[in-house]
């Protein structure tokens, strides 16, 4: 990357990385996720928490919403919910689903964000709910969120994935 690169190539190159890449913070979550079985992914490990699966719906919710924010919609729970529930029954091909799933809603994700003009990300969202101050994110907000969202949940995963392989 250049000095001359875009607010929205560096937000861009940010979700590749945290995804796919090679992030600064350690493996990104495709790599964390790669070789996780529908058991293991399905396996509670630690009372209380979240399975691997339920995160990685979380994950796959919250990269959709942020999408239909930047496109204008209204800020709010995702459409899916903010914990959808993996099936009652898991899979092999289930657990692929949610996998494909995750990957869709990156792509989408990472489509919108490209086709965002660089001035827009310092534009409010459509946030009807507001902080203290009267103002809602900007899209730049948005998007740095959604990475500190993913890489969070992917540290979750990285120990429930130790935990459930032991």
């Amino acid at each position: 990357m250049t000095n001359g690169d875009s607010e929205v190539s560096r937000l861009v190159d940010q979700l590749e990385r945290e995804h796919a890449g090679e992030p600064w913070h350690g493996t990104s979550l495709v790599g964390i996720l790669t070789g996780i079985t529908h058991q293991q992914a399905a396996a509670r490990p630690l009372a209380g928490a979240h399975t691997i699966w339920e995160l990685v719906l979380h994950i796959t919710a919250w990269k959709n919403e942020v999408r239909q924010r930047l496109g204008g919609a209204p800020a709010g729970d995702p459409s899916e919910g903010d914990w959808p529930e993996p099936p009652a029954e898991p899979s092999a091909d289930a657990w692929r689903q949610a996998l494909d799933a995750l990957e869709n809603a990156h792509r989408a994700l990472v489509d919108t964000i490209t086709r965002l003009p660089d001035e827009k990300l310092f534009e409010l969202t459509n946030d009807p709910r507001v902080d203290e101050n009267g103002s809602a994110d900007t899209c730049f907000q948005l998007v740095e969120g959604i990475l500190q969202h993913d890489a969070y949940h992917s540290g979750q995963i990285s120990l429930l994935k130790k935990a459930a392989v032991r």
